[in-house]
């Protein structure tokens, strides 16, 4: 007896039932199929058309994909970056009654893209070490909220810029588990050797393909994520001892969380029996600091560091203003109107899939400070406006996705020399070296 198509998703979209599940995902029609850069999968995954959106679809186990959706779904509710879950297809025949895989679907997280994409030739020393603190900075908070990754690697993550750093989203999550108690040290431990051993192969493969620059240490870049993390580790958890004199250190500490990106929950305070000393230890810390507070200012949600970039700018126009309004909300507003909306809509239409708004607006601060520099002057926002866009913007390519109908066709560049033409290769299909 056939089985019937089996549908669990997280919201209804009628356009699931569009997709081609009675057909292999490797053999989906091109009208289907979204080239975009991935990476490296155990499994099959292919980039798809989704009422007008773009969605990754992944074929594996009715079990796997039924435990990863639900898997995402909690680490959504804990608001740890990660893809989001869409649906999972189970259920799958085909046209002969033959059954098929089933299927997870996931939304593509726009202006992302997999490490490999992150350069255009070979990867410099500055960016690796900033992807690598950036997967740094992932792992500590899902060990923060008790996630045991189990497979940590450059190729389970997807990177969006950040405002001169990168932010690191969880992609696979097929192999991790959820703590309520949360993680033993042991845990943590073999995460992040697991990490720095996998980063070490991903780097190496790099090295192997002539994609490096000359001169790095891929050892040395895959203990980079080890310092990192304990770095940030011991500034969220350890315990600190002062005398009860020095409580300002109190608020020194709450401050240097807060310039991590940190919020403070709940804080344990203990004095000792003879009153001399105090200690202190953060309880329940929260990441997200200053795009809570951009947020509540302006609305606007965007990464961690361009978030602390716009909130800067933003101090700096509330004190240049001759307004004298006692409430910061009515600055923010102002700045807003003012100052970001206009760059943002000074963006040629036709360049707005290069970078999000929040990453050009850094972008443009930053490139009216080499201006400046270099002429020795104060440089108007209009006239750094039109460099940037025509010295710098035009020049990169898009980070986000652009689709056209879906029967338009899509043209997709492909490396000829890196696959080697023989009978053994012929049948490979062009999509999977997208």
């Amino acid at each position: 007896m056939q089985e019937s198509l089996r549908i669990t998703a997280s919201s209804i979209d009628p356009g699931l039932l569009s997709l081609p599940w009675s057909t292999p995902l490797g053999k989906w029609p091109s009208e289907h199929i979204v080239s975009l850069p991935k990476g490296l999968s155990r499994h099959l995954v292919r980039f798809a058309d989704l009422s007008g959106r773009v969605v990754a679809v992944k074929e594996t186990t009715a079990e796997m994909a039924q435990r990863e959706y639900e898997m995402l779904g909690n680490l959504g509710r804990l608001d740890v970056p990660c893809v989001s879950r869409v649906a999972v297809i189970a259920g799958r025949t085909d046209a002969d009654g033959k059954a098929l895989q089933a299927a997870l679907v996931t939304s593509h997280l726009r202006f992302s893209m997999p490490y490999r994409a992150l350069f255009t030739r070979v990867l410099r020393p500055d960016t690796a070490t900033r992807l690598v603190d950036a997967l740094a900075l992932l792992l500590v908070r899902l060990h923060n909220v008790g996630f045991y990754w189990g497979d940590v690697s450059l190729s389970n993550t997807l990177f969006r810029r950040d405002a001169g750093a990168f932010a690191a989203y969880l992609v696979d999550a097929e192999t991790g588990e959820l703590h309520e108690e949360g993680l033993t040290d042991g845990q943590r431990a073999y995460d992040l050797d697991l990490a720095r051993t996998n980063i070490a192969g991903e780097i190496m493969d790099l090295a192997a393909g002539g994609r490096l620059e000359r001169g790095v240490d891929a050892l040395e870049i895959a203990d980079g994520i080890v310092s990192s993390y304990r770095s940030l580790w011991a500034a969220l958890t350890d315990e600190e001892t002062f005398s009860t004199g020095e409580t300002w250190r109190i608020t020194e500490r709450v401050e240097k969380l807060n310039a991590l990106g940190f919020d403070i929950d709940e804080m344990s305070m203990e004095t000792t029996a003879d009153g001399t000393t105090v200690r202190i230890q953060p309880k329940v810390v929260d990441a997200g600091h200053h795009q809570r507070r951009l947020i509540r200012l302006t609305g606007l949600d965007v990464e961690e560091n361009q978030a602390r970039r716009l909130l800067n700018d933003l101090d700096e126009f509330r004190v240049r203003s001759t307004k004298a309004w006692t409430e910061e909300e009515m600055y923010a507003h102002e700045w807003l109107t003012r100052v970001f909306e206009p760059v943002v809509r000074a963006i040629p239409y036709d360049l707005r899939a290069k970078l999000e708004p929040a990453e050009v607006y850094h972008q443009v601060l930053e490139h009216r400070w080499y201006l400046s520099q270099a002429q020795s002057r104060s440089v108007p926002l209009a006239e750094v406006l039109t460099s940037y866009i025509n010295d710098v913007l035009r020049h990169r390519r898009d980070e986000a996705t652009i689709m056209g109908p879906p029967t338009e066709s899509l043209g997709v560049p492909v490396e000829t020399g890196s696959v080697e033409v023989s009978d053994d290769t012929a049948a490979i299909d062009w999509r999977d070296l997208v």
